[in-house]
């Protein structure tokens, strides 16, 4: 077979647009959503723009420069109780560049007048402070490298040029809001001056927004072999994901014009308040997510779709978002909250996807925080008593952070005879914990569930306040150890 290159396919009529989108990031949620909004847009001819892409990490380019920045998107599952499965081959990249290596050539890209627009994805930790110069080559922090492109943009146009929008799509509370004040911190930490924070506040819109849609990437090697012999070439970026799709942006209308890649499809949305699309999506979706991942890793599964084949994981997923999530939700109605958490537990059981738990569980300690843990306060002050099932699955979650060895660094947990990565920033402060416990007696186990739930600098607040948070969680977790 061929690889995806111009001998295959032809030159794409979007060759000839201009690039007028900034994108940070490579991830595979960036090619399966935003990306696709806009070669779908450019299909139809309302925006007529490609997308830069920044790789801020290290790793090979190798994929997109030989494939001429093309790749396949595999849509698979239900949509509207009809069986989808459709690929198209997503034309919206022009160049990909590395920050490490080539970090002139993205900040010469910001005297392009035609890029108006930044999207983001750097992971839920992506959006955070680092004291650091931005005249480095290049800067380590998403902030710092935005603000570097921004004012680069500034000394070339001045306090006039074109106006800029940048929308995260992180997945945390606020993101535009919160990267706005970063990059305004930024600039004051390495004093660019008033006239430049003037033109931010002028020039640079930082919108909120929200994505959501289930993005899997690259399949195992026998369901890719078998998409390669339909498509009659291979594809290092073949990505893979569900049909349903949803993109909110917070946006007024002089912003919202030069967003027309919106135009395309009615799941792009913009809105003056996205909270609603936020609340639901973050607490059912999201959160559910969060809660039960580690259950079902620790019970031996590895898929999300394996642990609704399962009849006691699939009624976990049913009770709590139907019985725990959603009735702390007041502020969006009933009908609508328990159609969404239909439609989840249907995009749960798409059997094309194979959405690894492992990959769930990266970052969770900061997962769990901003996607669970308001709704433990939002239940117990609701009900008066803690919801059941979320804290079996925090107990879960306290024996997935068990390390069993720590190699360069890097804490591993053992399920069965095997090892697996614990991907956080808490791990080493869980291994430090864990270590502490000297036995399986409940008494012990108490103790060390209190330190962790009083620690607020984790969760926000104290959780061990909470009646029976402390001995529910401890029983959970005294049944896990000796089992």
């Amino acid at each position: 077979m061929n690889s995806l290159n111009l001998s295959v396919l032809a030159v794409p009529p979007t060759a000839d647009y201009p690039e007028k989108v900034l994108q940070f990031g490579t991830g595979v949620l960036l090619r399966g959503l935003p990306d696709y909004f806009i070669d779908v847009a450019n299909e139809q001819g309302l925006f007529q723009g490609r997308v830069l892409v920044v790789k801020s990490t290290s790793g090979d380019l190798g994929p997109f420069e030989s494939q001429n920045c093309l790749y396949t998107l595999v849509v698979q599952g239900r949509e509207k109780g009809a069986e989808v499965r459709q690929s198209r081959v997503v034309r919206a990249i022009s160049r990909v560049l590395s920050a490490e290596t080539q970090w002139a050539r993205v900040l010469e890209s910001a005297q392009n007048p035609y890029l108006q627009t930044v999207i983001s994805n750097t992971t839920e930790v992506g959006i955070c402070w680092q004291e650091e110069s931005i005249f480095a080559h290049p800067p380590a922090s998403f902030p710092g490298k935005l603000t570097a492109w921004l004012y680069a943009r500034y000394e070339y146009f001045g306090q006039t040029g074109p106006d800029t929008v940048v929308i995260p799509t992180e997945l945390i509370v606020d993101n535009g809001r919160q990267l706005r004040e970063l990059v305004f911190r930024m600039a004051q930490h390495n004093d660019l001056g008033t006239a430049f924070l003037l033109w931010l506040e002028q020039k640079v819109c930082f919108c909120n927004s929200l994505v959501d849609r289930i993005v899997t990437g690259y399949p195992d090697e026998a369901t890719a072999r078998a998409w390669f012999e339909q498509l009659g070439y291979s594809d290092q970026l073949l990505t893979l994901t569900e049909p349903y799709r949803l993109w909110a942006i917070e946006a007024e209308q002089k912003t919202a014009d030069i967003l027309t890649f919106a135009q395309s499809e009615t799941q792009v949305v913009i809105t003056s308040d996205i909270r609603y699309y936020r609340e639901r999506k973050l607490r059912l979706l999201n959160g559910g997510h969060t809660i039960a991942v580690c259950r079902g890793f620790l019970r031996g599964l590895n898929t999300v779709q394996e642990c609704m084949q399962e009849e006691e994981m699939a009624n976990f997923f049913s009770s709590v978002l139907l019985k725990e999530i959603s009735p702390t939700l007041e502020t969006i109605p009933t009908d609508d909250l328990d159609l969404y958490a239909h439609e989840i537990l249907e995009r749960f059981r798409n059997p094309f996807l194979a959405h690894q738990l492992l990959d769930i569980t990266l970052q969770c300690t900061s997962k769990m925080r901003l996607r669970n843990v308001p709704t433990f306060k939002r239940y117990f002050e609701k009900y008066g008593h803690i919801p059941a099932l979320m804290a079996e699955g925090f107990a879960y979650y306290l024996f997935f952070m068990k390390a069993e060895k720590v190699e360069n660094g890097h804490c591993f947990g053992k399920r069965g005879i095997s090892y697996y990565p614990i991907r956080d920033e808490a791990a080493p402060y869980f291994a430090t914990m864990w270590q502490r416990v000297k036995s399986n007696g409940l008494s012990e186990l108490t103790q060390f569930v209190k330190e962790i739930s009083q620690n607020e600098r984790l969760w926000g607040e104290d959780l061990s306040q909470m009646k029976d948070w402390v001995e529910t969680v401890s029983q959970h977790l005294t049944h896990l150890l000796r089992s």
